[in-house]
């Protein structure tokens, strides 16, 4: 996989790659992680970066981990990564998105034609 190597870190990058796996139904609640080395093999990054993203999702419940077995999806999963993503979305990207709109003199109405178009498109 080709990382961002200007935008945030890799291990948020990955953390964001799960995070998208579960919200299409990938990755669904109880289902276990591939483990941190088949984590880092597949991804070709130190396991030590993908630990940092599992010590991440542990963190926030989205995982849950079980002694000699590995790391699970927990039931809660979805619902805190779709509040992330929202909360994400609404307060970072949005602002930042309508202020370059702005500048360059769109419209409402111009937006949400072409954005309906994109989430067709989508489909």
């Amino acid at each position: 996989m080709e990382f961002q190597t200007n935008a945030q870190p890799i291990f948020m990058q990955i953390y964001d790659l799960l995070c998208d796996r579960v919200l299409r139904g990938e990755i669904k609640p109880d289902d276990q992680l591939p483990s941190v080395r088949e984590l880092a093999v597949e991804l070709e990054v130190n396991p030590n970066t993908v630990m940092r993203t599992i010590e991440r999702l542990l963190q926030q419940e989205i995982i849950y981990s079980k002694r000699g077995k590995g790391n699970f999806l927990t039931d809660k999963a979805y619902d805190i990564i779709l509040d992330v993503r929202v909360r994400r979305l609404m307060e970072q990207k949005l602002p930042a998105l309508a202020e370059e709109l702005q500048l360059l003199h769109f419209s409402p109405t111009d937006v949400k034609k072409r954005l309906e178009e994109l989430m067709v498109e989508k489909k």
